[in-house]
């Protein structure tokens, strides 16, 4: 088992003792997501493949705020934004603007990217490395940028 399924399990049954009812619901949903994803591909996730898995859970929940903040449904929206918070406690810490702007300059350097039509290259050298620290759809909006500025 990962380290990182390790964690949740073991927040599962301290959250289960506490009697916090929002933070256990919110990681059973992370480990049902999980479980179903290794039940699709009949492997078990690594700490990469969970990672990956918190990291579009948090992208669906802040689609989901912007949604019912439109809707004027604020009760809605924050209990999305208190399962965000219960998500990002398993991910490792987020990356700074500057690490950010190193990580890409490091990455046009490595693939020679001069343009639009190497978004994809660039895009797969960075992706791994900002995966669940960082907003990918603000990590390519930077790139973008570069790439046209």
């Amino acid at each position: 088992m990962s380290n990182l399924k390790s964690q949740i399990n073991a927040a599962m049954k301290d959250a289960m003792r506490a009697r916090e009812k929002a933070r256990l619901s919110t990681i059973r949903l992370i480990q049902s997501e999980i479980k179903r994803v290794e039940v699709d591909s009949r492997k078990e996730l690594d700490d990469a493949g969970v990672i990956s898995i918190m990291d579009k859970m948090l992208k669906q929940r802040r689609d989901s705020i912007a949604q019912y903040q439109n809707a004027g449904r604020q009760e809605l929206a924050d209990h999305e934004a208190a399962e965000i918070d219960v998500i990002q406690a398993f991910l490792p810490t987020p990356l700074t603007d500057d690490e950010i702007s190193a990580l890409i300059d490091s990455a046009i350097k490595e693939t020679g990217a001069t343009g639009m039509q190497d978004m994809g290259k660039l895009m797969g050298v960075i992706k791994p490395q900002v995966q669940g620290r960082a907003d990918m759809a603000a990590v390519s909006g930077i790139i973008k940028n570069r790439l046209t500025g």
